[in-house]
This record gives C-alpha cells, structure tokens and sequence, in this order.
C-alpha cells in the first residue's frame, strides 16, 4: 500500500478521465491534493467528494497569470509544495498541411510552454524545501508519432526532453523529475471508436487490450512515493507493450 500522507501535491487537468483517476489514487493514498482545472462545475464536484482537498481554477494558458496561481498553491498548501503533477492537456488534430499556425502554436503553448512555466516556478519553491518530486503526463506519440497530430506529438517529446534537462539540473537538490506516458486508454474518445478500428488497434498492442485510467494513476502514485526517490530523469511507460523504448 502506498502511503503519501502528509504530502501536499498539486494537480493540474484534474477534471478529465485520467486526471479523475489520478486524483482518487492519490487522495486514497492520504495525500492532501490541490486540484485545479478549468471546469468550475467539476471542481466543485470533486471538491465535495474529497476531505483532503483543496480546488483552484485556473486555465493553465494563461501564462502572464502563472507567478501568481503558484503563489496562490503555495498559499493554500501552507507553503510546503512535495509534488506537482503536471496533467493538463490539449489536443488539435490536423494533418500537419492543413494545420494551421494557431493550431499548432496553441498545443504547443499549453501542452509544453505552460507546463515549463509552471514547473519552473515550482522548482523555484521546492528549492527552499530542499526537496521535490516533478511527474509529467506525456503520451506514447511523442515517441512514435502519430498521423494527424504533429502538434501534439511535438509537445509531448517536448515533455520528455525537457524532464531530463530538469532532472540533471535539479539532481543535486534533492528533486526528481519523471515523466508518464500512457498509450491508448479507455476513455469517451476510444468509446467512439469503431468496433474494426478497435481491434485494429488492438492488434498494435503487446497486451491486446487498453490501459485503464488507473493504470496511468497507479504510476503517478508510485512516482509521488518514496518508493521512486531513487528514479529521476526516466519515463515510465504504460501502453501495454505498444511502444518499447
């Protein structure tokens, strides 16, 4: 069982499928987590669900508004920041002819930029604590590729690449930075899928089957434990033998 009691961590995306599941992981886990996202509605959903949460809006886009939502975290987190959990996400879809300056700067600019942003300033708090743990959500396409999605796949090796780099940096300072990188998971989109599609797909995949939110969770609880303190700079991979780095 793992244990993250007493340990304050910050989620951003915390409204979609896979960040619902790593948000109840956690929570179970005894972690007090600030949950933010731009869904007001959900927010309070959740908000009502949890004891040891906390919930702040935010659209992560907004990067002239970052310096202060992480003194707003830091505020309501008592000033103690263990682990941020960078989850938020977009996608804009585009054969990459078609796709427009604004599709790809806008995944770009959320996808990569803002979590830099975040992380950054982060760091800068968890350098005081002498003390942290960073895990980013990316995804299998920023190893593989993917049709339709040069944007989103740019951003998300973006990701990985940038994790390293903060890794060697922060290494000395007692902060870890990994990433996540789910493959296909069972969410509304693949449900949308068609049944020839789906076992094409399926096909693709060592496993012959999709992950489960919680399967991407599990990693991300394992990551925030001390049971990780010595893993810094690596990717977990949770795609069922899609992609084998």
């Amino acid at each position: 069982m793992i244990d993250l009691k007493n340990l304050n961590i910050i989620l951003t995306g915390a409204t979609g499928i896979i960040g619902s599941s790593i948000l109840e992981k956690l929570s179970s886990a005894g972690a007090n987590v600030l949950a933010t996202g731009t869904n007001e509605q959900k927010l309070k959903i959740i908000q009502e669900k949890y004891k040891n949460l906390n919930v702040l809006k935010f659209d992560i886009s907004d990067h002239k508004s970052i310096d202060k939502f992480v003194e707003d975290c830091t505020t309501i987190l008592s000033n103690k920041i263990d682990i941020l959990v960078n989850n938020a996400g977009i996608t804009q879809d585009n054969l990459s002819i078609r796709m427009k300056e604004e599709e790809w700067k806008k995944v770009i600019d959320i996808n990569l930029t803002s979590t830099f942003l975040i992380t950054k300033n982060i760091i800068k708090k968890m350098l005081k604590s002498k003390k942290g743990k960073v895990i980013n959500v990316t995804s299998v396409v920023g190893h593989t590729g993917n049709i339709g999605q040069a944007n989103y796949a740019a951003s998300k090796a973006g990701i990985i690449a940038m994790s390293k780099s903060l890794a060697l940096e922060y290494g000395k300072k007692n902060i870890t930075v990994n990433s996540v990188s789910p493959g296909f998971i069972i969410s509304d989109m693949t449900a949308k899928i068609s049944e020839e599609h789906t076992e094409l797909m399926k096909s693709r995949i060592s496993l012959n089957k999709f992950g489960r939110p919680e399967d991407v969770a599990n990693s991300i609880a394992f990551l925030s434990s001390n049971l990780s303190d010595y893993i810094t700079g690596e990717t977990i991979h949770v795609n069922g033998g899609m992609y084998f780095s």
